[in-house]
């Protein structure tokens, strides 16, 4: 990182600000607070993706380039904050309660709840600042595509071997490239998926309060999300399902906005339902920023979004205005498909015209997506995809499962790992219930939420709120139609739990509803007044055949009932805890802590002795003097070490899976590779001789003696 630079974030900051300022509702809404979030979430992450697009169109995505979007984006938010505040009434608005007086008003339950979801969050906020990127997929193309682009001043395609750092849509790493080109380099680059948990989670307790929720269910609601360990693990990393999960929670709640809100309360009028032109735009650009950071979230889009647009024409219907309702829904289809397509239509352009398809070349497709429909791999996909979500570390209980899914599957006449219905090389089962980013299961969280979207759908009434019992069960059907899209179009992989985190969110305000709403069936005891108290134990004595049962099986059934959910949440809880504490490949205790760590070695706690390898060739390199370098990869391998050991260096591709961008030998003056001896011998340009460590090495032109170098000390960025 750059000292001199780090004040540059404040542009951004200060932008946020004033966004939130100037986009606050003006009607009764529910949750005003969080509404304003949502808002400033998707209209900064609108801006921070097309001023990236604007710039490279420019050749302009330089550190002078961004600060000046950012100094526009400050003046014009500083405007709208002014004509907020000018048409502001005095004391006008909606009075707001102080957090004190909220905190004061919370059980003791509710508090520890509370207190649990703050420490979670903390946890992983000291991960993220501490931590550098060290995954697999930082290393291999999350982080060296925007190295491209800084050095290119432009996201257009470049020769590459690792194809997944132009075939994957590239939203998430839009925004880290401001970051990167704000800061010098990636010390902040955790608190984007950081950020989005954060905003999952807030946006996850106003669904709650959309669907009919009290302050227990939004507790509780944000408690089960905040403790799904592949959360937790996520929220300190550069992969990018939080944030497509974020953006889909935002866009969950923008939608129900226009759906209905929340239901009318007795001696309370009902909020505004928020359907307007602000509202289409809004939903929009989250559509958008789903489909830029990952195509997967658009299971989840398209439903909400079919829900949004039937509930208008219904209510259109209902007043006599058909025909106005379905020009009204046009309109906002054609405005939500203009806004999806300006953010996402130059990245898709340039995949069209590399490969010829907008989904990217054949090999990508035939990886990742289905490739037979039929019900019973459907079926066969879905059920694998459960047992490995479900995954424990009670062995018996996992070959059980798995064994389960492979008898369902023979009898169905599937191959449990039919290479048409499951990810390249991989095979059925796997253990995934050890707390790794990239395969952590979640058991306990999964089965609450499925138990309450179950609930929505059968008996949406439950707890008492029976004007929400419609949207509750269309809420619930949206769910299950993403987890049916999700399980016909996505293969089965052993690091597939994680992909889930965007229904995961969907998921967690029907699991708050169905716990408060067991929580309270089974505290009533507890809750009777005297008076009442005194009425049953009359009722009681009146009715003597009926003392052997009521006054005794009832209450412990309660009680029974009561504890069986408290010990659920307790676990998923210390699970959520575990994840942070003793995750992988960052936790905050033990020989591997963070804390224990130098910056340099963090990078490579998954492969310790890569980085002295690394570190020694580059080393070499340096020293030769050599200022274009040649960088050989495969497909797997990590090329992001060579752009933090080789500053001020151009670093020239030799091998590429582009078909218009080919490899180019020309002006080298050193190679660096990664991977097997062979293929750096084989993409090694003639003559020249190459020196492995390891699992990397170095080549100098024929007759360059190599310089005597000592590996100097690992970069700190």
């Amino acid at each position: 990182m750059n000292p001199l630079l780090f004040p540059l974030v404040l542009l951004p900051a200060g932008t946020i600000v004033l966004l939130g300022y100037a986009v606050r509702p003006r009607t009764r809404v529910v949750a005003p607070g969080r509404l304003t979030l949502v808002r400033t979430a998707v209209l900064a992450g609108g801006y921070t993706v097309g001023s990236v697009e604007a710039l490279s169109a420019l050749h302009r995505l330089t550190t002078a380039g961004v600060a000046s979007a950012w100094v526009l984006a400050l003046l014009l938010t500083g405007l709208a904050a002014g004509w907020r505040r000018r048409g502001d009434r005095p004391g006008g608005g909606e009075p707001r309660t102080p957090l004190g007086d909220r905190w004061r008003g919370l059980t003791r339950a509710e508090r520890w709840v509370a207190i649990a979801v703050g420490c979670l969050l903390l946890g992983e906020l000291a991960l993220a600042l501490v931590s550098p990127p060290n995954t697999f997929d930082a290393q291999t193309y999350h982080l060296p595509k925007i190295e491209h682009w800084v050095a290119d001043q432009d996201v257009a395609f470049y020769p590459v071997r690792i194809h997944r750092q132009v075939t994957y849509a590239p939203g998430a790493e839009y925004v880290l490239l401001h970051l990167r080109l704000l800061t010098g380099g990636d010390a902040l680059y955790g608190l984007l998926q950081w950020s989005a948990g954060v905003i999952a989670v807030l946006a996850v307790t106003r669904l709650t309060a959309q669907l009919g929720g009290g302050r227990r269910a939004q507790l509780l609601a944000a408690f089960v999300l905040a403790s799904t360990p592949a959360l937790v693990l996520e929220a300190s990393s550069t992969q990018t399902d939080l944030v497509v999960a974020g953006w889909v929670a935002c866009l969950a709640t923008l939608a129900l906005d226009g759906v209905g809100g929340h239901p009318a309360k007795a001696a309370k009028a009902a909020p505004t339902r928020l359907a307007g032109p602000a509202t289409v735009v809004l939903l929009g650009v989250a559509t958008g920023l789903i489909a830029l950071t990952k195509q997967t979230g658009l299971f989840a889009a398209a439903p909400l979004l079919l829900w949004w647009g039937l509930a208008g024409l219904r209510r259109g219907a209902d007043a006599g205005r058909w025909g106005r309702a379905v020009a009204g829904l046009a309109a906002a289809t054609l405005v939500i498909l203009a806004l999806t397509t300006a953010i996402t239509g130059s990245y898709v352009w340039r995949v069209y015209t590399e490969f010829g398809n907008p989904l990217g070349p054949d090999y990508l497709r035939t990886s990742i997506t289905m490739q037979r429909h039929d019900p019973a791999a459907v079926v066969v996909n879905g059920l694998r995809q459960a047992q490995t979500l479900l995954d424990t570390p009670v062995p018996v209980v996992s070959r059980a499962t798995a064994a389960g899914v492979e008898a369902v599957s023979r009898r169905l006449g599937v191959n449990p790992s039919d290479p048409a219905i499951t990810f390249d090389d991989t095979q059925f089962p796997v253990a995934a219930w050890y707390p790794s980013e990239d395969k952590a299961a979640y058991p306990v969280q999964a089965l609450i939420m499925m138990v309450g979207v179950a609930v929505c759908l059968v008996r949406p009434a439950l707890g008492g709120v029976r004007a929400a019992a419609g949207r509750r069960r269309a809420y619930a059907l949206v769910v299950l139609a993403g987890l049916a899209l999700h399980a016909s179009m996505l293969k089965w992989q052993p690091w597939g739990n994680r992909l889930f985190l965007y229904l995961v969110v969907l998921a967690a305000p029907p699991a708050g509803l169905m716990l408060a709403a067991v929580l309270k069936a089974a505290g009533e005891r507890q809750a009777h007044t005297p008076e009442r108290q005194a009425h049953t134990a009359e009722r009681q004595a009146n009715t003597p055949e009926r003392q052997e049962h009521t006054p005794v099986r009832r209450p412990r059934a309660r009680a029974a009932l009561a504890g069986f959910v408290t010990a659920v949440l307790v676990v998923g809880g210390v699970a959520g805890g575990l994840s942070v504490a003793y995750g992988w490949p960052r936790r905050l205790v033990g020989s591997q802590s963070v804390f224990a760590l130098d910056r340099w070695h963090a990078r490579f706690v998954t492969r310790p002795a890569w980085a002295d390898e690394y570190t020694a060739v580059a080393a070499v390199v340096r020293a030769s003097g050599a200022r274009n370098v040649g960088i050989i990869q495969q497909n797997d391998t990590w090329e992001y070490p060579w752009w933090l050991l080789l500053p001020g260096r151009k670093l020239i591709a030799l091998t590429s899976m582009l078909p218009h961008h080919p490899p180019s030998y020309s002006r080298l003056d050193a190679v660096v590779c990664a991977g097997s001896e062979a293929a750096c011998r084989n993409a090694a340009p003639a003559g020249w001789q190459v020196h492995m460590d390891g699992e990397v090495g170095w080549a100098l032109p024929p007759g360059r003696v190599p310089p005597t170098a000592s590996a100097s000390a690992a970069p700190n960025r």
